[in-house]
């Protein structure tokens, strides 16, 4: 199936040219496009050469279509060397294209295949006889009546490669034959029994169609007429929309707070209009030089021993901090240096301490 070339040049016709009825089908589809856009016609073109030469396209009519259409012929054999519904090799008089893919193999088109090689050899050859030939294509979407082919221009579902030989026998001879399910099948129905959309409240308008009943009494009420059961919904639509609040039910229709004035706001009963000062908060002014607080760690402070005599600073209270630019408090446990002991520098009653010892020599 990949690999789709045309005919061997023995088979090619020399020449290929639309009939005048043709031209004229093929002028209109070109008709369809706005200027410029003629190539989108390719398909329907190509199609009605194929058709024209019983079933198959050729080279000659690749490059017609494409000379037709302005476009070089590279693409229009792009085009056609795609889809599998143009067949680049001679048919028969009827070309089955046999559906492969999933929903068909499991289904049993491997055993249709396997018939048709059996009658009548490999796909892509004709009968001795020159009515059949066969392809196995892709999916032909038939998916639910699988497995399936498609004659020419119609579908033959639910196939049995005993079905498919019957089939083929009355196409061969001449006589009726049935499209579509080969087992009276509707459509794609279950192809048991209906278990399932039984009910015939579905289709009778009794259910999906409500919607109709309530659209034509809207229409009597705009013409004024009564409709009815029109106090019932009017009443239902009442005790559905929302009642005020009424404060003698419990339910008070705003709360204290947003009576509450805003702090700071005037009192409407004093004389002067001045703020009332259970109502506002009070500034005290400051008086010296302003000052700015001093950084907090966020750590908590603990009391330190007082040991002026090792010379450790007195901690300051619990809870206290010292403002910036204010004056260092006096204590008596604070030092003021003397406690220091300078290298070198002995006391009477302790030894001369001597520093960190250096390098041994």
């Amino acid at each position: 199936m990949a690999n789709r070339r045309l005919a061997p040049v023995s088979e090619q016709p020399e020449s290929f040219a639309f009939t005048a009825e043709n031209a004229e089908w093929a002028k209109g589809q070109i008709a369809k496009y706005p200027e410029g856009r003629q190539a989108s016609a390719v398909i329907p073109l190509l199609w009605k050469a194929q058709e024209q030469n019983g079933g198959w396209l050729p080279q000659k009519a690749i490059e017609a279509v494409a000379d037709q259409l302005g476009m070089p012929h590279i693409r229009v054999l792009e085009v056609a060397t795609f889809y599998t519904m143009f067949a680049l090799e001679p048919v028969g008089r009827y070309w089955i294209q046999v559906c492969g893919t999933a929903p068909c193999d499991v289904c049993g088109a491997r055993e249709l295949k396997q018939y048709l090689h059996e009658r009548l050899g490999p796909s892509g050859h004709v009968s001795p006889d020159g009515n059949f030939s066969w392809l196995e294509v892709e999916c032909l979407g038939a998916c639910c009546n699988a497995p399936m082919a498609q004659i020419n221009h119609d579908y033959y579902e639910d196939l049995t490669p005993e079905s498919l030989g019957k089939l083929m026998d009355d196409l061969a001879a001449g006589r009726p034959v049935k499209v579509g399910s080969q087992i009276g099948r509707v459509s794609s129905e279950p192809k048991d029994a209906v278990t399932t959309l039984k009910d015939e409240t579905l289709f009778d308008g009794s259910r999906v169609g409500a919607w109709r009943k309530r659209f034509e009494e809207e229409g009597l009420k705009e013409t004024g007429a009564d409709t009815t059961g029109e106090k019932a919904r009017t009443e239902a639509s009442a005790a559905e929309s929302p009642k005020a609040a009424r404060p003698d039910a419990g339910r008070p229709n705003e709360s204290k707070a947003a009576a509450t004035p805003a702090q700071g706001a005037v009192d409407p009963k004093s004389d002067k209009g001045e703020v009332t000062p259970d109502r506002t908060t009070v500034a005290v002014p400051r008086t010296g030089p302003e000052t700015v607080g001093a950084p907090q760690s966020g750590r908590s402070y603990t009391m330190t021993p007082v040991k002026p005599e090792e010379g450790r600073p007195v901690a300051a209270p619990l809870g206290t901090t010292p403002e910036a630019g204010a004056e260092p408090a006096t204590a008596n446990a604070k030092t003021d240096g003397s406690q220091a002991k300078p290298v070198g520098i002995t006391n009477a009653d302790k030894p001369a301490d001597k520093g960190p010892p250096g390098p041994k020599a």
